[in-house]
């Protein structure tokens, strides 16, 4: 017995010593992947690059919304990261659309949940959608719907409930996919296989919206989406080339 315990542990013991070593050749070895965002510029002297959202699309126009302290001090260093606020002459509430990219650091993608729970924000329903893109060809966008909703208090001391839609899908060098899950098994499958750690982006489209308006703020951001994607993302990419 004391033979067949100390065999296992010898068999434990080179199989993380083999694990660790794999690791640490790819790490070494490892080569950056391409971004899937087209307005991406280097930043000399940086893993990071310098994001651009359109600054006009149809009749939305918008505003550059800076990084604010928590974004800067949560994610990794060489995360790129870029948003923007779009509104309409028509007073329609406002679409926020944000692009984060990561660098050799995957933490910077994560599960979207994190994010819209610690802003006090809870899902209460989850779609799969596809947004029509006209170009450069036609294709179909998969994209994942989050209807949302959060209680605020008013200036006068009242409850007030929010409902809001939530418009999330990730992207890399030719590969896509709404699911966070898929997303690490490509990161895997591309490390192991090709030695290449994929540049992963979080694109998402956030807007607010009186319960009971959901779908007419949902037509807003899919006119939208459609019309700004072929602006900043590669067209095989966003056709859900990949996998």
């Amino acid at each position: 017995m004391k033979i067949q315990k100390w065999l296992m542990l010898f068999i434990a013991l080179v199989l993380i010593a083999g694990t660790a070593g794999a690791l640490a050749w790819l790490k070494a070895n490892q080569k950056l992947g391409k971004p899937g965002i087209i307005m991406a510029t280097p930043i000399p002297g940086s893993v990071a690059m310098k994001i651009d959202l359109p600054a006009q699309v149809l009749d939305f126009t918008s505003s550059n919304v800076p990084e604010s302290e928590i974004v800067l001090d949560y994610l990794p260093r060489d995360t790129s990261f870029a948003e923007r606020y779009y509104t309409l002459p028509d007073g329609f509430p406002g679409i926020y659309a944000t692009i984060i990219l990561m660098g050799a650091d995957r933490t910077s993608i994560h599960r979207p949940e994190y994010c819209l729970l610690g802003q006090g924000w809870n899902p209460d329903k989850k779609t799969e959608i596809r947004v029509p893109i006209e170009r450069p060809q036609h294709y179909e966008l998969p994209v994942m719907r989050w209807d949302i909703s959060t209680t605020v208090k008013t200036p006068d001391g009242r409850k007030q409930e929010l409902h809001g839609l939530y418009l999330f899908w990730f992207v890399a060098d030719n590969e896509q996919t709404t699911s966070n899950v898929q997303l690490q098994c490509y990161l895997v499958r591309d490390l192991l296989l090709k030695g290449v750690l994929q540049r992963w982006a979080c694109i998402s489209f956030f807007s607010i919206c009186a319960p009971g308006q959901e779908e007419a703020t949902f037509a807003r951001m899919k006119e939208l989406v459609a019309a700004s994607v072929p602006e900043f993302q590669l067209p095989s990419t966003a056709a859900g080339a990949g996998p």
